[in-house]
């Protein structure tokens, strides 16, 4: 089949933010909303959460302009931290991508879709389980959940194999549509959904963070409890408000890219931000916070206790009772097939642009007819197709949190040090609030760092293992003889 030698640019600026914008709203705004209660305790302190997460956000989108400006070429993140460092980290990030970041979401992001899809069809159940297996303590399963998700990851896939402007269609108009639903909710719980008694009960401890004990009682979180509960509920947060960075792999794709991406970084983040918070306020005027886990209503079971998780069903319940479900079953799945084209579409340009520096398997390096990297979309889909079967995708993703932290904490670091070693590189972009934004974010992504390693260890080792293990393959992929000597482009 005739290859193409460069990528196609056909992404413009409505485009690029629709990439942005459709990769970070999934389904987890509708639904980690609740453990975060969970872990905090109070309706003020719920929102706090979203806050930080949204200033880390756009303070990372922010700085990430810069390094986008001066090296517009496929692989984004990838090739910043090669550029900063050294061809090893850049690599690690790449391993890390591949083997668990984007694949483990696009599986989670599939399975979600899987999920919801049966609502709406209830032969496609969890509870239906064709096969499984145990091998060392991972259980393998495939029913009809599995089938739908794979299904999807294909279908997204054989679409993007078409051209990026193919991909871009279904991105722009999923995520348009999902940004109006959401949009539509939002004013749905501020004049029609609001509850005067669920109000009155999260003002009444609005600020006063807690955390349950077995036996019932509310015990206060103060100092370093608050703090810990806090760093530790940003794990929901910030995966939910994950894949921004997107964007920047498909800078090679890109109009304009040294404009277009710094613009749609900061318009995408700023945007999703506010929608997320409000969409926070809105199960705070609906829900009481506070619960039961054997509450047969949903005030009963409030935001901490909603059933399954599902906050945004629950918020909507009151007004259109049995239908509830069901319209938020459509509304996820509008929203989590949107958010896997746009981390499908893009991630496949990371793993070419590690193939293009020798660092991944050759035919990786190559465009198809359409200008688009399919082998790499290829196996991109296999491999996120295996973890949705593994039922480890869950798992995978809460143990690379820690590892995802320290990538974007050395990307914005990278700044400090491209700024003393490329004084005179072009850079049409810099970094807003540069040096203090910058910093700001590496010190609070790194104080949730140390809070997850010291409180949540599970979440953190196993992450490092991921990258540690990522070493010995560098080094073996170094012995052999370079694949190419071309670069991203």
């Amino acid at each position: 089949m005739k290859e193409e030698s460069s990528f196609r640019k056909s992404l413009n600026l409505f485009d690029s933010t629709a990439i942005v914008m459709g990769s970070m709203i999934g389904s987890g705004v509708f639904i980690v909303g609740a453990d975060i209660a969970r872990q905090v305790g109070s309706p003020g302190w719920l929102l706090m959460t979203w806050v930080i997460t949204g200033f880390l956000t756009v303070f990372a989108a922010l700085s990430y302009g810069e390094l986008a400006g001066m090296f517009p070429h496929a692989g984004g993140q990838y090739v910043y931290l090669r550029k900063a460092y050294n061809p090893l980290i850049g690599f690690l990030y790449g391993w890390t991508l591949f083997l668990v970041i984007q694949t483990g979401t696009i599986a989670a992001v599939g399975m979600a879709f899987a999920k919801f899809t049966g609502v709406l069809f209830p032969g496609v159940s969890e509870h239906i389980i064709w096969y499984k297996a145990e091998i060392h303590h991972y259980m393998f399963k495939f029913g009809p959940v599995q089938i739908v998700a794979i299904l999807s990851i294909l279908l997204l896939t054989w679409i993007n194999l078409k051209g990026v402007k193919e991909g871009k269609k279904v991105q722009n108009i999923f995520t348009s549509g999902k940004v109006i639903l959401v949009l539509g909710f939002i004013l749905l719980g501020f004049f029609i959904a609001s509850n005067p008694a669920a109000i009155s009960k999260n003002l009444s401890y609005f600020w006063e963070p807690a955390t349950k004990t077995a036996s019932g009682q509310w015990i206060p979180l103060t100092g370093m409890t608050l703090i810990a509960a806090l760093g530790m509920a940003q794990v929901g947060s910030l995966f939910s408000s994950d894949a921004w960075n997107n964007i920047t792999f498909t800078a090679g794709e890109v109009i304009n890219p040294r404009k277009n991406i710094p613009m749609s970084l900061f318009l995408g983040t700023f945007i999703v931000t506010i929608m997320f918070i409000l969409t926070n306020v809105v199960y705070i005027m609906v829900i009481p916070l506070r619960g039961d886990a054997s509450g047969l209503t949903v005030m009963e079971r409030g935001i901490q206790y909603a059933l399954n998780d599902r906050l945004a069903t629950a918020a909507v319940h009151n007004v259109f009772g049995m239908y509830a479900a069901v319209m938020m079953a459509v509304l996820i799945m509008i929203s989590t097939f949107g958010c896997n084209n746009g981390l499908i579409l893009s991630g496949a340009r990371v793993y070419y642009a590690m193939a293009a520096d020798g660092l991944f398997f050759k035919k990786v390096g190559s465009l198809n007819a359409k200008g688009v990297p399919a082998t790499g979309l290829i196996i991109q889909a296999v491999w996120a197709s295996l973890l949705c079967i593994s039922g480890t995708y869950g798992q995978l993703l809460d143990y690379v949190v820690f590892a995802v932290l320290i990538f974007y904490v050395l990307t914005i670091a990278g700044l400090f040090i491209l700024r003393v070693k490329m004084p005179d590189a072009e850079r049409p972009y810099r970094a807003f609030g540069y040096p203090v934004v910058p910093a700001l974010y590496i010190i609070l992504a790194t104080c949730i760092m140390l809070i997850l390693l010291f409180y949540k260890r599970d979440y953190t080792w196993p992450g490092l293992v991921v990258v540690i293990l990522g070493i010995p393959v560098y080094y073996l992929w170094n012995r052999k003889p370079a694949h190419h000597n071309g670069k991203a482009v």
